[in-house]
């Protein structure tokens, strides 16, 4: 899997940091992806993998997160927070609009699959 794994646009980097198999659970990986937003950036709306739990922590800055129709929330570094396989992430953005938000996601999710997100147009 390359670095980048993914550039919704310039507001918005995801960086591969992490990716091993586990060997207790053949079939299953665990990845860990950093998520970089610049000032106001966002990712549009999305959906992870049916076999991908995700465990997400902010690691600077200040996130808006939404989830299933659920309601906004905001995380801030040290906050963290779980997305279930299979879960519609509506909401997904830097709440501050003047300085940078990063994310750390870990998904545990088949090994074979080689999409962490698929994006609505």
């Amino acid at each position: 899997m390359p670095a980048a794994v993914c550039a919704h646009d310039e507001s918005a980097t995801v960086t591969l940091a992490y990716d091993q198999p586990l060997p207790n659970v053949p079939g299953m990986s665990i990845r860990g992806v950093v998520v970089e937003y610049a000032p106001g950036g966002t990712s549009p709306a999305h959906t992870h993998p049916n076999s991908a739990f995700i465990y997400a922590t902010v690691l600077e800055g200040t996130i808006r997160s939404a989830v299933n129709g659920g309601p906004v929330t905001v995380y801030r570094a040290g906050d963290s927070w779980s997305e279930f396989p299979g879960d519609h992430h509506s909401v997904s953005e830097n709440a501050s609009q003047t300085e940078p938000a990063r994310l750390l996601a870990v998904f545990v999710l088949d090994t074979d699959e080689t999409e962490l997100a698929t994006y609505e147009d």
